[in-house]
């Protein structure tokens, strides 16, 4: 039976660059789920009957909201549900489900990378036809209608048995429960020469895949140690979990760091790799080499070429405006197409959908192509290891040859976790006024030659999105990138991207932090980040 019960709205059900993202506790508020998901159908159309693609990431809360969804979206038309067993689907999954089904859309319940548990963050993501994010003008669409609601309807029915494969009622909407692998695992056999990536492992070949007790572990267990041949204990917390195990689900050189320190020890495998909470995003780690997220990018793209999927190359390369250069003369050199977007993969999904691109990454390790409109961090592992297998050389010798043919991108980020909101504001805005008086400035060696708010205007559909960042620009091509994140859930977390690039072969293997020395102390007194955030350091550096 349905039913139209009263609600009242809440205030802050703003979505952010990736859906809706709040503490668990938040989102256990009475109709707090509801609200949110009429929310969303409110601001569709055309879906009666359709199919709708429910996963997560297993985190806490996420079994409850699943059911919440089912029997809001069977209320409201949908006449199927697809779910992954056990309610996991990786983010790119989900994905790669909503376009192989047609589906309509599809709900991804998952925090990214920001820690689970009962007191941990929770997050609900609205994706498209495409299998992308929504865009900007149904996630304003969907806030604008949590703003006014006053009812929702839902089915009044026992919970679905989401652990059981088949399939069954709910109201009017068919609900299945299929393998969270399978889809997915099918599409990565088109993309990567299989064949080749298993005799690396019979050869000996090795590696670690830290799936963080997180979403990517069935993945990884089926594909890397069961189709390719990994010896077992390749993959390490492989089990989904709903606090991850007590670990921050980031796979960064803070939060992986005993990857960091297995990959520089005696005992280092060929590759250490890891992945996140819902699995979109990857960390590359060759023995006695880490790859920043930036060069991933522009080596992948460089190489891509190596694998069946795209062989007959790549369209173009996009990638977010604060992640380094280092893609830029890789698309130059393949004379093809680079595209600098606002951070947000959804600003990747046009350039895919219209053919332009084939590549896209952002400096926040999140790296894809157009097999999925989501970033993808075990379709990233899969490419390096494709690449590795074809060249028969280490990440370090990839990596030389790399910056000996391109020249090196000195790039870190450094952020504020967790700062006063309104001062990380009050610093943007100051900042943001002083832009033009830095334009001509001179900081000893260093001269800014622009200084701007970084806007992008879509090529595809026309749309404009402005104040994306803030850019400090030298003559030497050097920058200082600042923006707030907006996948936090408690106070602001202002970004700093620093970087450099270098052409002489001979000073391209310094330390980074060294390298950069210059900029992080001006990037620290222009922006009088002390004053704003009552910080002397950065939160994480990376």
């Amino acid at each position: 039976m349905i039913k139209e019960i009263a609600t009242t709205p809440y205030a802050d059900q703003r979505p952010g660059t990736s859906g809706l993202r709040k503490k668990v506790p938040v989102f256990q508020q009475r109709h707090y789920v509801e609200n949110f998901v009429q929310s969303i159908f409110d601001s569709l159309d055309g879906f009666a009957g359709q199919t709708l693609v429910v996963g997560g990431d297993g985190r806490y809360y996420n079994r409850e909201a699943i059911q919440t969804i089912l029997k809001i979206a069977s209320a409201n038309g949908f006449g199927r549900a697809v779910v992954g067993k056990g309610g996991i689907l990786s983010t790119p999954a989900v994905s790669a489900l909503i376009r192989s089904l047609k589906a309509f859309g599809g709900v991804v319940l998952s925090a990214s990378h920001n820690p689970g548990g009962p007191d941990g963050d929770f997050g609900v993501k609205y994706n498209v036809a495409n299998g992308g994010p929504a865009p900007e003008k149904v996630t304003e669409a969907i806030y604008q209608r949590t703003k006014t609601i006053t009812s929702f309807k839902i089915v009044e029915a026992a919970d679905v048995d989401i652990d059981t494969f088949g399939a069954t009622q709910l109201g009017d909407m068919r609900v299945e429960i299929v393998d969270s692998v399978e889809n997915y695992a099918a599409l990565m056999q088109t993309l990567f020469d299989f064949d080749r990536i298993r005799d690396a492992f019979r050869s000996g070949f090795a590696m670690r895949f830290d799936a963080m007790s997180a979403v990517t572990g069935p993945y990884a267990h089926a594909i890397l140690e069961g189709m390719l041949g990994a010896a077992p204990g390749s993959v390490l917390n492989g089990a989904p979990l709903p606090d991850f195990g007590g670990h921050h689900p980031d796979p960064n050189l803070v939060h992986a760091k005993h990857l960091y320190d297995l990959a520089m020890s005696p005992a280092a495998p060929d590759l250490c790799a890891a992945s996140d909470g819902d699995g979109d995003r990857n960390l590359i780690i060759g023995r006695g080499r880490f790859v920043t997220p930036s060069d991933s990018l522009a080596i992948l793209a460089a190489n891509a070429h190596l694998a069946p999927g795209y062989r007959s190359g790549i369209a173009g390369v996009a990638r977010s405006m604060p992640t380094s250069g280092a893609a830029d003369r890789v698309a130059e050199k393949l004379g093809v197409a680079l595209y600098e977007t606002p951070t947000g993969w959804k600003f990747f999904g046009n350039l895919l959908d219209a053919g332009l691109v084939t590549i896209c990454g952002e400096e926040s390790a999140g790296t894809g192509s157009n097999h999925v409109r989501e970033k993808d961090g075990l379709w990233a592992v899969l490419l390096w290891l494709d690449i590795l297998a074809a060249r028969k050389q280490s990440v370090d010798a990839i990596v030389r040859d790399h910056w000996a043919t391109y020249g090196r991108n000195y790039y870190s980020r450094h952020d504020y976790e967790e700062v006063d909101s309104d001062g990380a504001h009050a610093l943007i805005k100051t900042l943001r006024d002083r832009l033009p008086a830095l334009k001509g400035r001179s900081f000893g060696a260093l001269h800014v030659k622009e200084a701007d708010d970084f806007a992008y205007h879509d090529p595809v559909d026309g749309s404009d999105s402005l104040n994306q960042g803030l850019r400090v620009m030298f003559e030497d091509g050097a920058r200082i990138v600042y923006r707030l994140s907006g996948t936090g859930t408690a106070g602001a977390t202002l970004r700093v991207y620093i970087e450099r690039y270098e052409a002489d072969p001979a000073k391209q293997f310094g330390e980074t932090q060294q390298a950069l020395a210059d900029l992080i102390a001006l990037s620290r007194e222009i922006a009088e980040i002390e004053r704003f955030t009552k910080r002397r350091a950065p939160s994480v550096i990376t």
